[in-house]
């Protein structure tokens, strides 16, 4: 079995192709309250501050985002919004 990587998907919406930021894989508990959380974060439209794999925080104006999600890179072509 594949080594999942997840990441948070972010459809801005002004359009344009999808911004994908990859989730540390071994902070499973993080990503699952991230992702409980990300109907809120849209709701709200606040910003919220991601922490990527490469360790970088990354800054999200939720206000700006149509809609987001976390993923497997792993399933990529199977998903909505990935090619």
């Amino acid at each position: 079995m594949a080594d999942e990587k997840p990441a948070l998907v972010i459809h801005l919406a002004t359009g344009g192709d999808p911004l994908l930021f990859q989730l540390p894989p071994e902070a499973t508990e993080q990503n699952a309250v991230l992702t409980g959380r990300l109907h809120g974060l849209l709701g709200d439209g606040t910003v919220e501050t991601v922490r990527t794999k490469d360790g970088f925080d990354v800054n999200i104006d939720f206000g700006k985002v149509a809609v987001a999600y976390v993923d497997d890179l792993q399933r990529r072509g199977k998903t909505f919004g990935l090619r």
